[in-house]
């Protein structure tokens, strides 16, 4: 199969689709990669490490994009790349297709076949393609959080772990799954007081015996929401609900209550933002102030530490991107129930569900068309 590795366009997105090693093994596979000149600069992989594992190096993505049958990326298309998409092409990349019907009709008219790594589900019920991301934009959102709480970034002037004398600050994390436990970690690595909310009690009795009594839970109910926000300092929204838009949890009322100075961090803004006074931001410009509380929501976190985030990316996929070539896209989606349900978008349909609510548009099972593979 013909694999191309385009560079990302998106702002200050420095991870690649595939690294030299992943590169290695598809080409042991048989499979011809070709990989857009400076693609890995970002992550510390000159050309010259990709054409040693022996990738052909490309100078234009026009061209690489035509050739490929499979397009390995890390971010949605952008809208410069939507022409360079072909019918009965495979793409295979992060979409968050539930809050972008703009990138949805531009899918859907190019005819493309596109699987998104946010849908792709395991055995256990979880979202493996996901899960690396997770954890570090959950171990980011304190860190970046906890910068500005600083005043020059017109954050109340807070130390997260506070000094002997005063008390730490406050951190409420909203959802205990991957990116809130992760979340968690960093707050109590940095003696914060935390507060984690989830709708979950096994989970929230799983985060009380992982934290050892270090951090406080509440299930998630109105009242539980509105006085963690309001009391705290830094505020992560960290929910998920595959494929869909991200719930509203946090009122634009809600936030005028907050402390001016308080700082919200919004890791589902990818997925549409759970705080009603969220709008995406890039790392160009990643805060804004809205009802005097600074606003970080950047749709791209992990891209600020590109190294950590495309190698542990590219462990993830590289079994998928394997089976995909290996077999070709059908027959790897009849196989595995697993990757078929990251697939969002073929022949100009939508195929997953949660994304079709979320757009209001028409849904077709994919076992319409994936029983022919089985054969």
């Amino acid at each position: 199969m013909r694999i191309g590795v385009p560079k990302e366009i998106k702002t200050h997105e420095y991870r690649v689709g595939l690294t030299p090693g992943a590169v290695r093994e598809l080409v042991h596979h048989g499979h011809r990669v070709t990989v857009e000149r400076s693609a890995g600069l970002g992550i510390g992989c000159a050309d010259s490490a990709y054409a040693e594992a022996g990738a052909d190096l490309a100078d234009d993505a026009a061209d690489l994009f035509a050739a490929a049958d499979l397009v390995v990326k890390v971010k949605e298309p952008q809208p410069a790349e939507f022409s360079l998409l072909r019918d009965g092409q495979v793409l295979f990349t992060y979409l968050h297709l539930a809050p972008d019907p703009v990138q949805a009709q531009a899918l859907l008219a190019r005819g493309v076949t596109a699987i998104a790594y946010e849908t792709v589900t395991d055995a256990r019920g979880g979202l493996p393609l996901l899960a690396p991301m997770s954890e570090v934009a959950g171990r980011m959102s304190i860190q970046v959080g906890a910068h500005c709480l600083e005043k020059e970034q017109g954050g109340a002037g807070i130390l997260l772990g506070g000094v002997p004398g005063v008390r730490p600050g406050h951190v409420a994390v909203l959802g205990g799954g991957v990116v809130g436990s992760n979340a968690a970690r960093m707050a109590v690595g940095l003696g914060a007081r935390v507060t984690v909310i989830d709708r979950s009690l096994p989970r929230l009795a799983q985060l009380d015996e992982m934290f050892a009594g270090r951090i406080e839970t509440a299930c998630a109910t109105l009242d539980a929401v509105e006085q963690a926000v309001a009391d705290a300092d830094l505020v992560v929204g960290a929910v998920l609900v595959p494929g869909a838009a991200a719930p509203r949890l946090v009122s634009r009322a809600l936030v005028a209550a907050m402390r001016p100075g308080s700082v919200l961090v919004d890791v589902a803004i990818d997925q549409g933002g759970c705080f009603e006074t969220s709008r995406p931001t890039s790392h160009a410009h990643p805060t804004f102030v809205e009802e005097g509380v600074v606003h970080y929501c950047v749709t791209n976190m992990p891209g600020a530490v590109a190294r950590t985030s495309a190698l542990a990316l590219g462990h993830a996929t590289l079994p998928f991107v394997l089976a995909l070539a290996d077999k070709g896209w059908g027959r790897a989606l009849a196989d595995d129930p697993h990757l078929r349900a990251g697939l969002n978008t073929h022949a100009g349909k939508i195929t997953h569900p949660a994304v079709a609510r979320a757009l209001g548009m028409a849904y077709e099972d994919a076992e319409s068309f994936l029983e022919r593979f089985r054969i």
